[in-house]
């Protein structure tokens, strides 16, 4: 085991600096992860923007991760020393209200790695041991990467409660979206309406289990009523984070129809709810953001069968020492549906 590893800190929005770090030691009930991969998500790039998180600032951000147990806490027992594993970000009390029923997020003494705390962009990192998952040693890390972001839309959809023949719309195409698109196949909801202002974005999604793709925002509410016979859709989903887009999924949905809100917005965004239609239609919103717990098993379940197309999510890799270009330039490869870092 060496003394010392190399580590991307955020010191603050948009710059990062290698730091050479010590190993951590892994506290009793702790298990040594070598970390292996890395995805940049969504919510690395707002915290890398500065518009989420800045307080916890400098950071060693990261926390879709797979590797393999360097070493464990003399309290931990099940696991074995090389096994490749991936990790559930959320930490929580494991005694409260919210713990038992599997809602981390709302834990008074929540942490997330790579957010609230020091993550995986670092050669090495110690985690508890109960959110550790043993991985099959056959498959891909770039892959093993995935199984946090698609545990987010595994939890989506559990919680919008999406079961087959359903509508549902895909507000945005990118990386979330296209994994929203791709469960969705899975479940059997149908049709399957994504909309992006980047055709390219929507030419993937419909290859990968869309039924129909929008990219003219002026068509959008013409095209979901003529799929859902003038009903409108049963469930929409946001995924891109932008008030407009969660007022715009209130026309977009049928009476009685549900919208998923999965985008992060700014903190300041609001968004103006009609009570009285949303009263008397019955109609509903729900918030989810992480998968946790089971969410991580079944997200893993599905990657490990190929339930998902994984190729667009695992071209485009970067060293750690070039983290700064890889956050930099992203917004430049609208192609590219999902950036992993290497270590």
């Amino acid at each position: 085991m060496p003394g010392m590893m190399k580590a991307a800190v955020l010191t603050k929005p948009h710059r990062f600096e290698i730091e050479d770090r010590p190993v951590p030691e892994p506290a009793p009930d702790e298990v040594l992860i070598r970390v292996g991969r890395v995805g940049i998500c969504g919510t690395d790039l707002h915290i890398f923007n500065g518009h989420y998180a800045a307080e916890n600032l400098p950071l060693v951000p990261g926390h879709e991760f797979t590797g393999s147990i360097a070493a464990m806490g003399n309290d931990v027992n099940g696991l074995a020393l090389g096994q490749k594993v991936v990790v559930d970000m959320n930490i929580g009390c494991r005694r409260c209200y919210w713990c038992r029923r599997n809602e981390v997020l709302n834990c008074p003494d929540m942490q997330q790695l790579g957010i609230t705390m020091d993550g995986a962009f670092t050669e090495y990192v110690a985690v508890p041991a109960y959110l550790v998952i043993v991985a099959p040693s056959d498959m891909d890390d770039a892959v093993l990467a995935l199984t946090e972001p698609l545990a987010c839309v595994v939890r989506a959809a559990r919680k919008a409660q999406i079961t087959f023949g359903q509508s549902v719309v895909v507000l945005g195409a990118g990386p979330i979206g296209n994994l929203h698109v791709q469960l969705l196949r899975t479940i059997g909801a149908v049709p399957i309406i994504v909309t992006d202002i980047a055709e390219e974005r929507t030419e993937m999604a419909l290859r990968v289990g869309a039924d129909v793709a929008v990219s003219d925002p002026n068509e959008l509410h013409q095209t979901v009523m003529r799929h859902t016979d003038g009903r409108g859709a049963d469930v929409v989903i946001e995924s891109v984070g932008k008030s407009e887009l969660y007022a715009h999924a209130q026309r977009l949905i049928r009476k009685g129809g549900h919208i998923a809100a999965f985008g992060l917005t700014g903190p300041d965004e609001l968004l103006e709810l009609d009570v009285l239609t949303t009263i008397l239609q019955e109609n509903s919103v729900k918030g989810s953001v992480a998968g946790m717990g089971q969410d991580m098993h079944d997200a893993l379940a599905l990657l490990r069968h190929g339930r998902i197309e994984t190729d667009p999510f695992t071209r485009s890799a970067f060293p750690l020492t070039d983290i700064q270009a890889a956050f930099e330039t992203i917004a430049d490869a609208p192609g590219e549906l999902k950036r992993q870092i290497v270590l």
